[in-house]
């Protein structure tokens, strides 16, 4: 697949407006994280995603934590920025001249926060569990004790453990879009030496997630903000099929 832009021979110049905007924003955010946080100034208290129940949350944070990366650690955070920016080239500079800008980043935008929605919803479903188990206690007492403010500490905890950052959860969207668009191209994606289609690759990936996400594996990763960038992205095409903003046998 191949490529040929009129608008100069530099590298940005060859990608779509919307898609090099959202490279250089993640970017300088990142760069901007770290190099604040040397300072005593952290970003992630304002812009990552929090708990709806954490004292750290802001409604903004659904919108902004897409545009944040890992800042743990330098090593980390270029990997977690590299993958992702790397799959947004990838995916999003395709996707952009086939939908269009605005409707392209309409969708982005939808799975990133549809990302964020979802992972809202696991930590409501597993935090009680999460607070007994940190305390030794069955999940009823933990209940009880949350419910008479006898937790002490119950703020650190919720606004340390509950966190996640990244445009991870769009960029699944982005995946799901383009194994719709080209299901049967055949791609190599490591560690496979062999080509695998788009249309398995999007079904393997989805899987994973959700088998990771169910067993507990990587726990570091949000898995379920992963899947739920893909099924909010799914839900966007079905919408725009059925709403004929895209035709049924059109792309995606």
């Amino acid at each position: 697949m191949s490529y040929n832009s009129s608008r100069g021979g530099s590298f940005l110049g060859s990608i779509p407006d919307i898609t090099k905007n959202l490279l250089i924003i993640n970017v300088l955010m990142w760069i901007a994280t770290m190099a604040l946080q040397t300072r005593g100034v952290h970003l992630d208290k304002w812009f990552a995603l929090h708990f709806w129940q954490a004292g750290d949350f802001m409604p903004w944070q659904i919108v902004t934590y897409m545009f944040m990366h890992d800042f743990s650690s330098v090593q980390g955070g270029l990997l977690h920025l590299f993958c992702n920016m790397f799959n947004l080239y990838m995916f999003g500079a395709l996707l952009e001249r086939m939908l269009g800008a605005k409707r392209y980043l309409v969708y982005y935008l939808v799975c990133g926060v549809g990302a964020g929605i979802v992972q809202e919803l696991v930590w409501q479903l597993t935090w009680v569990g999460d607070v007994a188990s940190a305390l030794g206690v069955s999940a009823a007492e933990a209940q009880n004790a949350i419910n008479a403010g006898q937790i002490g500490d119950l703020a650190d905890f919720l606004n340390l453990r509950y966190l996640t950052v990244g445009a991870s959860g769009a960029v699944f969207g982005l995946l799901l879009a383009f194994g719709m668009s080209f299901p049967n191209l055949k791609m190599f994606i490591m560690p496979f030496p062999f080509p695998i289609k788009a249309k398995w690759m999007v079904i393997g990936y989805g899987v994973f997630e959700l088998v990771c996400g169910t067993q507990g594996m990587m726990s570091g990763v949000a898995h379920f903000a992963h899947l739920g960038g893909m099924l909010f992205g799914i839900l966007m095409i079905l919408y725009w099929k059925h709403t004929g903003v895209i035709r049924k046998n059109d792309y995606i």
